[in-house]
């Protein structure tokens, strides 16, 4: 989902083959590759790099075919009016992690992530609690605009432009949290050639405005 602004813009900057359209499906991360791997009529597929590694090692992606598209980083938002915490070093970060009732995050690699560093600060006890998983495919940032997280964490292609927040901005160097999301044609593909050509376009350097302008670097 990350994703989806980009890809549907990009694909529609491609100058396909003759008698070529592309129709880009955005869903959750897990059900994509859930639907991959399940062997539907996909002819390629954009995930975080490690999904694409293991849908091509269980045979779901074709071998040699990953192409690198973008990076993405991981934002913090509150809701529009709310105190705006310093999250500006990893220590207050920290420490507005601790003083928030609710925190949001992602089912994907990012959320993961996130996890993995309130357990290294010793804090998952603290804030189990009051942790509150987005459902695949709903943005973290609504869940801020609504009120129902006071702290969220997401790609920030998620949470640009998104009305009802404020981004506070990128997580602390110290603490980044970067994903790569990929490209690779799938096994069960009917128009290979035309999805490598469009994963390449994807990963040009004429791209890197768009991915700019969606939160994004190129990878």
């Amino acid at each position: 989902m990350a994703t989806r602004q980009l890809l549907n813009e990009l694909a529609a900057a491609w100058q396909p083959p003759a008698g070529c359209s592309v129709t880009i499906e955005s869903v959750g991360g897990v059900d994509a590759a859930r639907r991959v791997a399940a062997g539907e009529a996909f002819d390629f597929v954009v995930l975080a790099s490690e999904a694409i590694d293991k849908l091509v090692a269980a045979g779901h992606a074709v071998a040699g075919s990953r192409v690198d598209i973008v990076q993405s980083g991981v934002a913090i938002a509150v809701r529009e009016g709310a105190p705006r915490p310093d999250v500006g070093s990893e220590q207050a970060l920290r420490a507005a992690v601790l003083a928030a009732p609710t925190i949001g995050y992602s089912t994907g690699p990012s959320g993961t992530a996130l996890l993995q560093l309130f357990e290294r600060w010793g804090i998952t006890a603290q804030v189990r609690e009051r942790l509150v998983q987005a459902r695949p495919g709903v943005p973290v940032g609504a869940q801020v605009a609504s009120g129902d997280v006071a702290l969220g964490f997401q790609q920030l292609s998620e949470l640009v432009n998104l009305p009802g927040i404020t981004v506070l901005g990128g997580m602390p160097d110290a603490v980044r949290i970067d994903t790569i999301f990929s490209g690779a044609i799938c096994a069960a593909a009917t128009q290979a050639e035309a999805a490598r050509a469009l994963l390449a376009f994807m990963a040009s350097p004429e791209t890197t405005a768009a991915k700019r302008r969606n939160g994004m670097d190129a990878a």
